[in-house]
Order: structure tokens, then C-alpha cells, then sequence
């Protein structure tokens, strides 16, 4: 840069004289030094709209605790599917193993890196594509799409048949590891492609060495188990030789086709299908959106839950939260107000274009206030960050949360209006790897 513009001498005393022109940013800056800033920023007025009471409420057995991983999106839909097995079998409480499912979407996107690495293994590192893999060969975070792929694949066990350990519920202890080792395989398979040899075999080797250390870490998942279980009569059931297919058809049988994920994107045409093609676990299969207008996508929402089903969702989950007492609510913080008036409102769209927000966590929702006009003003969240979060692991988001940070809902197929379904059948638009809703 030729042309620029430095902060002089004179500049600086102008921004001085400006602070002393201004006494109260000194007391504010007094008065926080010993605060933290979500909680001088807090709005106790704002908060105490948010009761934990909704007009429309899913029940639901139990809060999860994905711990130190990147597991919400799995959790999220794990938590969707126990209800079908805690009520087929009669019991208060049911888990799924969120460790099997984990050690399979690690070994699926270990053969989806390599398998993207060689498709453009005629670029070069530095082209955006190829850097962006490399960036992140194994990624811990995901979507719906993800975890349906692997179920799909895989099938599904009872938590106690494949329990969590240190490894898979705190997986940033090995995932570098692992993702160096990802980034050695690319350079082998990007040589050896780009010299016109054949690339399968080594690649076969690559893979068995992931299975191995996979296998150390989780502990090598089950082909078949027992699935035993007392019911709330206290009767006692025993079920032999299950594979995790068969679990899973028998005991949960959700259809995995019949839910499609609608995302309200600002920044990408409305009535349209899109894909991701270097993006999830799974090879065989694609990432699917459908992208509706806001509006529907809340209508969509709310009719799922009056159904009395619950509903996976996507969201920005960083803004405007308070951890403690569970509200996510951007009139319940006034940060630009206490820093000196300071300007930080920007729409979805420019959020999302200027990389502001994204979609970075996953969780559900079983509930929503309706006000008198029957439109929501408030929702109950589940999360999985254990009961210990929020009030007894629940959350509420307001209605402007929603608005401002959610991003995909799965909703059913079935309660699609008939030209909402009709757009289904377009051939889907592939999404960059770097869309921020990717």
C-alpha cells in the first residue's frame, strides 16, 4: 500500500482531547474494571420478558452434555430420535451413543478429505479450494445432514454399548494430530495424482492407519450387542444379537427422507435447492438445502412444534448470550452503549457476508410462546451443554434472537405447502466451500 493513511501525533491528541471531552467513559471504564462485560452490559428489564413458560411445549426426557467436543449437531439429532425410543419402550429416559456415531464421522471424513484433495489435486496449495481443505481437513462440526448420512450407513446404539470417554468427549486433545496427519496424506496423494499413478492403494493404507488410531482413541464400535432395558412398569426386556441397523429399524425407524433442512439465507437466492459437494462425511452422499424466506421458515417452525415434534435448528450462537441464566436476547446486553456509544448493529446480510456470523452450533427446540396475534415471541431451547447451563439445561431465545441468528430448521416434509414442496425438485446449486453457510 502506496497510499496510506497513518495515525499521526496530531490525530492522537485529537482522539484524547475527544475521550476528555467525554468524563463518563472514564467512570464507565472505572466501573467495569472489576466486571465482567457481559455482566455490565446485562439488561435485568430485558431478561425478565423471558419466562421459562410457552403456550406450545414438546416434552422431552433429559439434557445431554456433548462436553469438549464439536458434537452438537450430533447430539442435536440424537436427542430428536430418543424420544421415539424412550416412548416405543415405555422408559423415562433414554440415551443414544454419540461416541459411536463420532468414531464413524471421523473415519467417513478422513476418506471424504482425501477424496476432495485428489479431486483437486491439479491446483495448486494457495487455490482457495485446496487451501480451504487444508485449512481444516477434519472438522468436529456438522449438520443435519451429516449425522442422517451416518445413521443411514451405520445404524445407532444405546449409549451404555459404546460410552464416551475422555478422547471423545474432549476432542481437542487429538485432532491436530490427527489433522496433521491428514495434511502429510495430502501432500503424498496430491504427488503421486499429479505424477499419473494410481492413488487407491495408498490411499486404502491411509485410511486402515485413521481406522487404527480411531479405534485407540474411542475403542472399536460394536457390531452387534444385547439391548436389555426395565420399563417404567418395571418389566425387564432383553433383545439378542442387534446389529446397529437393525437397532435403529426397529427401535426408532425415523425416515431420515422425510425432514428437510430450510434455511433462511439472506445472501443466496430464495426458492432455491443448494448443495455442498466437498462438505460432510459420508461420499456417497450431499448436504441439501432448501433456502425459504424467514417468515416461513418461523411458520414452518412453529407448526412442527404445535404438531408435537421438536425441531434441530442451526444457529450464530455466540451473540448476545448468557450462558448462566439461559437467554439469548440482543436487547438483554447493551455493549455499544457501554463502550461509548459505539455502532455494532449490522442485518443478517452483512453479518453474514462480512463473516460477522455463521452457523456454529446446533441444538433444539421444544417449545414456543405465541402472543395474542399468534405470532412467537419467545422459544424453548434444548442444548447440550449439560444441566449445570442455562435453567437446568434449557434456553429461551427471543423472538429478535431468532430473527438474527438462526439459520436451518428441519422441518417435515409434510407440513410444506404445496409450491414449497414442489421446489424440492430442482437440481440444487452448489454452495462454495467457503459460503458462511456451509
Amino acid at each position: 500500500m502506496s497510499d496510506v493513511t497513518p495515525i499521526t501525533s496530531e490525530l492522537l491528541a485529537q482522539f484524547e482531547q475527544g475521550y476528555a471531552a467525554r468524563p463518563e467513559l472514564a467512570v464507565i471504564s472505572n466501573a467495569i474494571s472489576r466486571t465482567n462485560l457481559d455482566d455490565a452490559a446485562f439488561v435485568p428489564a430485558a431478561a425478565a420478558k423471558l419466562r421459562m413458560d410457552f403456550s406450545v411445549t414438546v416434552p422431552t426426557t433429559g439434557i445431554t452434555n456433548q462436553k469438549k467436543s464439536g458434537r452438537c449437531w450430533m447430539f442435536s439429532v440424537l436427542n430428536m430420535l430418543r424420544e421415539k425410543v424412550a416412548a416405543k419402550c415405555g422408559l423415562e429416559s433414554f440415551a443414544f451413543s454419540a461416541a459411536y456415531l463420532a468414531f464413524y464421522d471421523k473415519l467417513e471424513k478422513c476418506n471424504r478429505f482425501y477424496e476432495s484433495i485428489l479431486h483437486f489435486a491439479a491446483q495448486q496449495p494457495d487455490e482457495r479450494e485446496t487451501w480451504m481443505l487444508l485449512d481444516n481437513p477434519l472438522p468436529d462440526g456438522g449438520q443435519w445432514d451429516m449425522a442422517a448420512s451416518l445413521i443411514r450407513k451405520y445404524g445407532a446404539v444405546p449409549e451404555w454399548v459404546m460410552p464416551e470417554n475422555v478422547h471423545s468427549s474432549g476432542t481437542a486433545q487429538y485432532m491436530s494430530i490427527l489433522s496433521r496427519k491428514l495434511r502429510r496424506d495430502a501432500i503424498e496423494l496430491r504427488a503421486l495424482a499429479r505424477a499419473g499413478r494410481d492413488t487407491a492403494a495408498r490411499r486404502a493404507e491411509m485410511l486402515q492407519e485413521d481406522y487404527n488410531a480411531l479405534c485407540i482413541l474411542y475403542g472399536q464400535p460394536p457390531r452387534t450387542f444385547d439391548f436389555e432395558y426395565t420399563d417404567k412398569d418395571k418389566h425387564y426386556h432383553r433383545d439378542r444379537g442387534l446389529t446397529p441397523q437393525a437397532f435403529y429399524e426397529k427401535y426408532v425407524g425415523v425416515d431420515f427422507g422425510a425432514y428437510v433442512p430450510v434455511i433462511a439465507s439472506p445472501i443466496h437466492p430464495l426458492n432455491r435447492t443448494y448443495c455442498q459437494p466437498f462438505m460432510g462425511d459420508v461420499v456417497e452422499e450431499n448436504m441439501f438445502w432448501l433456502n425459504l424466506t424467514a417468515k416461513e421458515l418461523e411458520d414452518l417452525t412453529v407448526r412442527q412444534l404445535q404438531a408435537g415434534e421438536p425441531v434441530c435448528f442451526s444457529c450464530d450462537c455466540h451473540p448476545d448470550r448468557d450462558r448462566e441464566r439461559g437467554y439469548w436476547d440482543p436487547d438483554c446486553f447493551q455493549y455499544g452503549q457501554l463502550l461509548g456509544g459505539i455502532r455494532i448493529e449490522m442485518d443478517k446480510a452483512a453479518r453474514l457476508l462480512s463473516r460477522d456470523s455463521t452457523m456454529n452450533h446446533c441444538m433444539m427446540f421444544c417449545g414456543v410462546n405465541l402472543d395474542e396475534d399468534g405470532r412467537p415471541d419467545r422459544w424453548k431451547i434444548e442444548n447440550s451443554w449439560g444441566d449445570a447451563a442455562g435453567q437446568k439445561g434449557y434456553f429461551i431465545g427471543s423472538e429478535k434472537w431468532f430473527e438474527q441468528n438462526v439459520y436451518q430448521c428441519v422441518i417435515r416434509k409434510d407440513l410444506l405447502s404445496d409450491a414449497q414442496r414442489a421446489l424440492l425438485g430442482q437440481e440444487p446449486l452448489p454452495m462454495p466451500l467457503w459460503d458462511p453457510l456451509a
